[in-house]
């Protein structure tokens, strides 16, 4: 049965598909363009929006509860530089 698959594997294995997603969403987010297939570009897609809502989310919190702080480092685990 395929219940709960939602993501796809990509022919990989767990640690170098989530490395190869980290490293598409940097360039993704510092070139604003990627060239790459299309089943990579699906699953890139919602890593990329997550990072994104966290970002905005620890924006508009602002530094008074620290909610900034966590936000980017929930971002920074995922993005390098």
């Amino acid at each position: 049965m395929r219940h709960r698959t939602s993501h796809r594997k990509l022919g990989r294995v767990t640690e170098h598909r989530m490395s190869m997603l980290r490293n598409q969403a940097t360039e993704l987010l510092r070139y604003e363009r990627l060239e790459t297939t299309v089943p990579k570009a699906k699953e890139l897609r919602p890593f990329v929006e997550r990072i994104i809502s966290i970002a905005k989310r620890g924006l508009a919190a602002g530094a008074a509860d620290g909610k900034e702080l966590h936000a980017r480092r929930l971002v920074l685990r995922d993005v390098q530089d």
